[in-house]
């Protein structure tokens, strides 16, 4: 393919160039010079929380990108309006899900027609009149920003915590909401991570505080009613390449302080009997050992890698006494079959696992030990294990979808083994499965791998290469990206586009080892099997390169990046959502929210050498080469404190000076959003069809 061709953007204004304020840095005896390393706000903790205070000059370089992106997507204008309509149509607007059994009511969420926010509500356990909790649409009014974090209700009903974040920097301010009355107590606690575990009594709560550099580092204990300056700290994790959360039991006997990083993890209980107690230590941290717990009254269940166990095992240990030593084999390893996740009930004992690329639900009865799997037919599909939320139940809830069927919510009785279609997603619009194809098909990677790729198209799409192709990607973490219905490809696929997702190395797809093989030292695995999958699409003529649209978000983004700088020859245009594409000067700067825990994902480049070099070999920033590439789009939020806003900025600006004659290189900031984007849920639409406008225009497809 030739990207050197016509480019289906037309003339367009000189781009914004941004000046060069060269800042040299010498690390392991190589200096690198960053020219754009101005665009980095000093004050970016302060500007988190207050975006007002943005230096002008940056403010300024923003706003010239943001109106350089307008005059080259403006005539997607209509298209984009289209594309919002069409995606809007297909979602049932007064929603409501099916309440879940607690206690003496069901709780539940709903949308209303016209609205952005969920609301909370809840009725009585067998059914009634639904008494709204927490309205997200009243609590939103007058914000450009808007995210609400759920609500968490007491013990006796009586009380409910709810959060929210009005910038998008992730600082979520919790208030207390007397459920009957509806008005909020006077308690309001600032910089919280967005959550919180009541104790039994409904007196009292746990939260974890967020830092000054954006990091969970503290567990606190407030009681309702006092300051939150004297709320009692109850755990701090020193370290900071640690993340931090706090949860609860189902029996609400214990208080869990979960303490990991991506490959490493520590559990601190606290035994809801004794509030004052300190948290008791579990399994002390060691490198490459992970853990989780669930209670299953006398005893507690660990999913766990310890011993070699590569896709996991699940041990258990006595309540009273869960170290390491007491563990004993309650699932043993099998290679090949990831445990992903597991839940304990009164009689029996669940987990969702992931075998030959695809999940099952598997349920062991805790009496007699019979296990049986809940069965699937279909060849590609999605699970979601929700379980209960009481102890004593013998009715779980999952949902399942494909890319071609509507997601469906069971009730399944685990004694009986009957399962209740609850509910099936509803596409107002009208959809008709049989109207597409879902496939999925292996591409060999160069090493030999096969690397699977999930396809949607609709039945009359021509296979000869003519088909333009969204193909998308993400590889990192261990996330496996789900075969799962989404109606917004539905405009892609109606416009003869073939979709794709690249089950790439990075995730889980395969186990774990399909993780292991695309982090640290082999982290290009996961750029070399996108494009191999890229090199299959083609090659099989379910499109061509000159029809590839490649898209990925956040490490996605950074997916964009390595390919863009690999085989920009191979894609028509390139979508990067808040793109970390900046990534060896954010592994070395140790005061931003994310670098200390991510070091095990990436390298830490500060200590090592060999790490300082894996990166800077992929680095999409460091990369940039004098060749022609495609058109980009890079997408970022002015107060994402995951991939920061400059990330992109410097990415696109230096594009600019290395390829000036190739792209267009657009830039769009979300001056009023963070990571996420746009928090409402038309609002996100109006992102999506800006997103898929840009792939239809560079496909030639308007």
């Amino acid at each position: 393919m030739d990207i050197s061709r016509k480019s289906p953007f037309g003339p367009l204004p000189s781009p914004p160039l941004a000046e060069k304020k060269p800042v040299s840095d010498t690390r392991h005896g190589i200096t690198r010079t960053d020219d754009y390393a101005w665009l980095r706000a000093d004050n970016w903790q302060a500007m988190f929380k207050d975006p007002s205070i943005l230096d002008p000059e940056i403010r300024a370089y923003l706003e010239a990108e943001n109106a350089y992106m307008d005059a080259a997507m403006g005539d997607t204008a209509e298209l984009q309006k289209v594309l919002f309509a069409e995606m809007r149509g297909r979602i049932k607007e007064d929603d409501s899900s099916v309440p879940m059994k607690d206690g003496a009511f069901a709780y539940g969420t709903l949308f209303v027609t016209g609205g952005e926010q969920p609301h909370y509500f809840r009725t009585p356990r067998d059914g009634g009149e639904k008494h709204v909790l927490l309205n997200g649409d009243e609590e939103a009014k007058g914000k450009d920003y808007f995210r609400l974090s759920g609500i968490d209700h007491t013990t006796d009903h009586a009380k409910g915590i709810w959060g929210y974040d009005d910038k998008g920097s992730e600082y979520f301010t919790l208030r207390i909401r007397d459920l009957a009355t509806g008005e909020d107590l006077s308690d309001v606690l600032e910089n919280t991570a967005g959550g919180g575990v009541w104790a039994p009594d409904g007196k009292s709560f746990f939260y974890t505080l967020q830092d000054e550099n954006h990091r969970p580092s503290k567990v606190f204990h407030h009681i309702v009613g006092q300051p939150q300056s004297e709320d009692r700290l109850v755990y701090e994790e020193k370290d900071p390449g640690f993340f931090m959360g706090v949860g609860g039991s189902l029996l609400d006997d214990f208080i869990y302080i979960d303490i990991h990083d991506h490959e490493t993890s520590e559990y601190r209980i606290l035994s809801t009997s004794d509030l004052t107690a300190e948290p008791r230590l579990v399994a002390e941290r060691e490198e490459g050992i992970e853990y989780s717990m669930t209670e299953g009254g006398d005893v507690f269940y660990i999913l766990t890698n310890d011993g070699g166990a590569k896709d996991f095992k699940i041990m258990q240990a006595p309540v009273n006494a869960p170290g390491k030593q007491n563990w004993t084999e309650v699932v043993p390893h099998e290679p090949g079959r990831l445990i992903i996740s597991h839940m304990a009930f009164a009689r029996h004992f669940v987990w969702l696992q992931r075998k030959d690329g695809l999940p099952q639900i598997i349920i062991r009865d805790r009496k007699t030990g019979e296990e049986h799997a809940i069965a699937f037919a279909e060849e590609a599909y999605s699970l979601g294990l929700q379980g209960a939320a009481e102890y004593d139940a013998d009715v779980i809830r999952f949902s399942y979808s494909s890319m071609t069927t509507p997601s469906q919510l069971f009730d399944y009785d685990m004694v009986t083994r009957e399962r209740v279609l609850l509910k099936t997603q509803e596409v107002p619009s009208g959809h008709n499965p049989d109207d597409y194809v879902t496939r999925r098909v292996m591409a060999p990677a160069h090493d030999g791998e096969l690397v699977p790729v999930s396809l949607l198209y609709r039945k009359d799409t021509p296979l000869d290469g003519s088909a333009p192709c969204l193909l998308y990607g993400y590889g990192a973490y261990g996330i496996t990206i789900p075969a799962g219905f989404n109606t917004n490809i539905l405009s892609l696929a109606d416009r003869g586009f073939v979709y794709a997702i690249a089950h790439i190395r990075g995730g889980k797809d395969k186990g774990f080892a399909w993780y292991e093989t695309g982090k640290m030292e082999h982290k290009q695995n996961t750029f070399k099997d996108f494009i191999a999958a890229a090199d299959y699409l083609n090659q099989q003529k379910f499109t061509s390169y000159a029809n590839i649209i490649a898209e990925g978000g956040s490490a996605g983004g950074m997916l964009m990046g390595g390919i863009a700088n690999m085989a920009p020859e191979k894609f028509a245009g390139i979508i990067a959502a808040v793109p970390f594409v900046d990534v060896l000067n954010t592994m070395l700067d140790d005061t931003l929210p994310l670098t200390p825990p991510e070091w095990p994902e990436w390298g830490n480049p500060i200590d090592s050498p060999d790490e300082y070099q894996w990166i800077a070999a992929y680095s999409p920033y460091d990369n940039i080469a004098a060749r022609p590439y495609p058109p980009i789009l890079a997408l970022s939020g002015l107060t994402d404190p995951r991939v920061t806003y400059w990330e992109p900025t410097k990415w696109v600006a230096r594009l600019r000076e290395k390829a000036p004659g190739a792209g267009p290189y657009l830039l769009k900031t979300n001056m009023a959003a963070g990571h996420g984007g746009k928090s409402g849920r038309f609002q996100r639409l109006e992102e999506i069809a800006f997103e898929y406008a840009f792939a239809i225009k560079v496909a030639g497809k308007m």
